[in-house]
């Protein structure tokens, strides 16, 4: 540890370019791939932004992912952490042995078998919304038409949530995403959709279906709340994260006319594919933040006990050291290790079930469209820049 330590900076999330980290992360990648960060509440703790060290602290038992140990990179953030450390079944903010009690019921239903099997109806899924699009015309939205319904309907069906009631947990699940949401705004989302979810909970209880929330309730290990609480987190997480892949990749690969064609020649490429974009657009631009329950050395640096790391997931999925040519997208990049899904106890638990619905959702739109293009001049496209997960927020197409 006998590096010089470098001046402590200030997380930024703005952008220069759409499809690129903030060219801060990778100075500061360059400079020191942990350094110090001074956070939101006065805190000092530490920024990661090298892919060795984001991996290393996601994977040490040593760093708490509960919410009650850590302290906001952004002023945003001060506001909702409160609100979810309080929240039952949020097991997102929770450490062993808890995380492992509600990991161990759950992960038998997101196993790579069980996706393979829900393939069938997720591709009638995506050809029943591609009708739908064909049918009205052009110009389309991706966003309302294509990215947002596909993965909505999937987890409703899979939660056993009537997708009927997509306005309103869509709603409430943006308002809960976006930077822009007021404290108050940000507490009656969560209220609302616990709410929501709480009623359904209570109703399959009496009439449970083949849904993950009656198979929960069935297992007597959860509370109605502890089971709520999960129901919050796979229904936002289910169709928020996979809905701006869709289609904040295609309006990637419309700007990439070289990788699209090669794509288009060989469709066999679409899980290089796949995983290169992960890797290249890692939509959670924000955190994870983890806080060190003990002295812990992690890359040459010591981050004392009670000290927060806030880890740069899209630095890390740019790290020359780990990436040749990181900043280039390449479909066939044979490159496997990106962070985009997380790393250790905390990977995330749909990865597989994102990974389905993203070959089948790419290969069908550009099976259905081959003269799909945008509707508007690309620097038109307004981004998602002020949410948790990065995204478009319309994109508008035609074909």
């Amino acid at each position: 540890m006998d590096q010089a330590t470098p001046p402590p900076v200030t997380l930024t999330l703005s952008r220069e370019t759409p499809l690129d980290p903030p060219a801060a992360l990778g100075r500061w990648r360059e400079e020191s791939p942990l350094r110090p960060m001074a956070y939101a509440d006065g805190h000092m703790g530490w920024l990661a932004t090298g892919h060795a060290v984001v991996r290393a602290v996601l994977a040490d038992p040593r760093f708490s992912a509960r919410a009650e140990h850590l302290h906001p990179a952004l002023p945003e953030q001060k506001r909702r952490m409160s609100v979810v450390s309080s929240t039952p079944g949020f097991f997102l903010r929770e450490d062993p042995p808890e995380h492992t009690r509600f990991r161990r019921l759950l992960t038998g239903q997101f196993t790579v078998r069980r996706m393979k099997a829900l393939e069938p109806r997720i591709e009638k899924i995506t050809s029943d919304m591609l009708d739908a699009m064909e049918a009205a015309g052009p110009p389309a939205d991706l966003v309302r038409d294509f990215a947002l319904p596909i993965p909505s309907l999937v987890i409703c069906e899979l939660l056993g949530v009537p997708y009927a009631d997509h306005d309103r947990f869509q709603r409430d699940s943006s308002a809960l995403l976006s930077f822009d949401s007021t404290a108050e705004q940000f507490a009656q989302a969560i209220r609302s959709l616990m709410g929501y979810l709480r009623g359904l909970v209570e109703r399959r209880r009496e009439e449970p279906d083949d849904g993950l929330i009656s198979g929960l309730l069935s297992t007597g290990e959860l509370t109605d709340d502890e089971v709520t609480g999960v129901a919050v987190l796979l229904l936002i997480a289910g169709h928020e994260t996979t809905a701006n892949m869709l289609a904040l990749g295609t309006y990637t690969l419309l700007g990439e006319p070289e990788q699209l064609a090669a794509l288009r020649k060989d469709p066999s490429l679409i899980d290089t594919a796949v995983e290169e974009l992960l890797r290249y657009l890692t939509i959670v631009h924000l955190g994870p933040i983890r806080t060190a329950l003990e002295d812990a050395e992690i890359g040459g640096r010591l981050v004392k006990a009670g000290q927060s790391v806030t880890l740069s997931l899209s630095a890390a999925d740019r790290d020359p050291a780990k990436f040749g040519e990181p900043d280039t997208l390449d479909v066939g990049r044979e490159a496997p290790g990106h962070v985009a899904f997380g790393h250790g106890i905390h990977q995330c638990l749909g990865q597989q079930l994102a990974r389905v619905e993203m070959r089948i959702g790419y290969l069908a739109l550009l099976n259905r469209f081959p003269g799909l293009s945008l509707a508007v001049p690309r620097e038109e496209v307004v981004m998602r820049s002020n949410s948790a997960i990065y995204g478009v927020q319309r994109l508008p197409v035609t074909w």
